[in-house]
């Protein structure tokens, strides 16, 4: 048995034995990797703190994560408020196909085939590492990917801790983004509300304009909606505009701008899409209102007018707009379900 001594004030000395110094040095170490691991928190934390948006807050704890644990993708989706953000660091045909096996594995979350907690085989010779977060917030979920090798035990530790710092952030940014979403937001329908409209048009124009594309605005407005408001009341009034909005919806494309503008009137502008287009869409939107069958008092059934109008490089927004408005007025005053046309010189 050795034993150290170690000198100390006034010539004396103190015997430590290997079994304390072996403490010792299992502290030190200790300390220094709590050291080591504090910096690597203070780093994480500024980062986040620049983030202002859930996709920069994504990326930035990638970036963060990637000499910790090497990886191809981060991704987090929230199922239950309909988000799903990506920061894929590959390129070209690879980039797309680590995307498409991160839609895979959340699909097999959603449907329950595979748990949080989860190891699994993305394939390709990809393997995917799945942790809940943030679930005081919803079914939410943060997805990491990497080919080659299966995420280790010591590698899902290092993330778990860090999701722990990530939580927090995450919770103000998502009420930030929900803020910002409710006020472009109609609150009854969930459509865009007129302050998009306000945002989105003159981009919508200005694209048509440099590309020479056909623009078109189909301007609608229920018919016999006032009978159902004053005979039915308020609350029917609403449920008939919730179900309209949806069929509306349902037949918009991504690039389609569709707005409820207040009341029972409703806007849709679609670019790319000539007045003949329109027109096909215009029957078949007239057509699913019809057979919602809403039914109004006096035995008639709630249908929508429709005014087309498409954008003419003479034109400025303005008159555009009250061509609209105008083109909607003539479908009225025709009757119940019509659509009408914009007259162009």
């Amino acid at each position: 048995m050795f034993e150290t001594a170690i000198n100390f004030d006034h010539g004396a000395k103190e015997v430590i034995s290997p079994e304390a110094m072996d403490t010792l040095i299992t502290e030190l170490a200790h300390f220094r990797s709590q050291t080591v691991w504090l910096a690597r928190v203070n780093k994480l934390q500024s980062r986040l703190a620049g983030a202002n948006d859930l996709n920069s807050m994504i990326e930035a704890f990638s970036i963060w994560l990637m000499p910790l644990v090497e990886h191809d993708l981060i991704a987090y989706t929230n199922f239950d408020r309909n988000r799903i953000h990506k920061y894929c660091s590959c390129h070209g045909p690879a980039r797309r196909s680590v995307i498409e096996s991160a839609g895979k594995v959340f699909s097999k979350i959603e449907s329950g085939e595979i748990n949080a907690e989860h190891i699994c085989s993305a394939g390709a010779g990809r393997y995917a590492q799945v942790r809940q977060c943030d679930s005081e917030r919803g079914n939410a979920y943060l997805l990491l990917l990497r080919n080659g090798t299966p995420i280790s035990k010591g590698e899902m530790e290092i993330v778990e801790r860090g999701i722990e710092i990530l939580n927090d952030p995450l919770r103000r940014v998502m009420d930030y983004e929900d803020m910002f979403d409710q006020a472009r937001r109609d609150r009854l329908t969930g459509l865009a509300n007129r302050r998009v409209f306000e945002e989105r048009i003159d981009e919508l124009l200005s694209s048509a304009r440099r590309y020479g594309h056909p623009i078109t605005i189909a301007s609608m407005d229920l018919d016999n909606f006032k009978n159902v408001n004053d005979s039915l009341g308020h609350a029917a009034g609403d449920k008939a505009l919730v179900r309209v909005a949806k069929a509306l919806k349902s037949m918009v494309r991504e690039s389609d701008l569709l707005v409820r503008m207040g009341g029972d009137e409703f806007i849709m502008v679609l670019p790319s899409t000539s007045i003949d287009a329109a027109l096909i869409l215009a029957d078949r939107i007239s057509l699913t209102i019809d057979q919602l069958d809403i039914q109004t008092p006096g035995g008639g059934r709630l249908g929508i007018s429709i005014g087309l109008t498409q954008w003419q490089q003479c034109m400025s927004r303005d008159d555009w707009f009250l061509i609209a408005d105008e083109t909607l007025y003539r479908a009225k005053d025709a009757g119940r379900s019509r659509i009408c046309v914009a007259e162009m010189d």
